[in-house]
């Protein structure tokens, strides 16, 4: 039997949301592992909900400093982008399959901010678009984005999202 279109590591058949994923050339990383005493996700009946997530690659934080300073903001919106893939996999941690998402109900992007920098919402887009590509019309959300002087580790941005899914 071949794993053809399998999740990656699983053996598993990929759902649809992992297929547009890798249609874009995405691959749905493991859920990250806590920097510190939480869980990636929790569920409660059908709604699901993240830790802030970091934008960690292969278990190291990918880029520090902030944003308007040593970050610009567009690799700060690609970083956003890797914190959503990250919810993602917490999410499917927890659910088992990504197309169990009913709606993305809520994201809430944090912005590590130079002084002077008031671009968070074109950074929190990066989380944004990469939800919409993922999930299409269920990837619309209510969204806040927020400047903060320091993150975890020194991150750039962190992401958590919320969303409904199905049994």
């Amino acid at each position: 039997m071949s794993d053809a279109g399998a999740a990656p590591g699983t053996g598993a058949p990929a759902g649809a949301v992992e297929r547009r994923l890798a249609e874009a050339g995405i691959a749905l990383p493991p859920a990250p592992r806590p920097v510190a005493v939480y869980v990636p996700a929790v569920r409660t009946g059908d709604h699901v909900y993240t830790s802030g997530q970091l934008p960690m690659v292969d278990g190291r934080l990918a880029a520090t400093g902030k944003v308007g300073g040593e970050i610009s903001p567009e690799r700060a919106k690609e970083l956003a982008a890797t914190c959503a893939l990250n919810a993602l996999a917490a999410v499917k941690s927890v659910v088992g399959d990504l197309d169990r998402i009913v709606r993305v109900v809520k994201v809430v992007g944090f912005v590590a901010s130079a002084p002077d920098f008031t671009g968070q919402p074109g950074v929190v887009n990066g989380a944004s678009e990469l939800l919409g590509l993922a999930l299409g019309e269920a990837g619309v959300h209510a969204r806040s984005a927020v400047g903060v002087s320091v993150l975890p580790l020194d991150s750039p941005v962190e992401v958590e999202i919320q969303v409904e899914v199905r049994d």
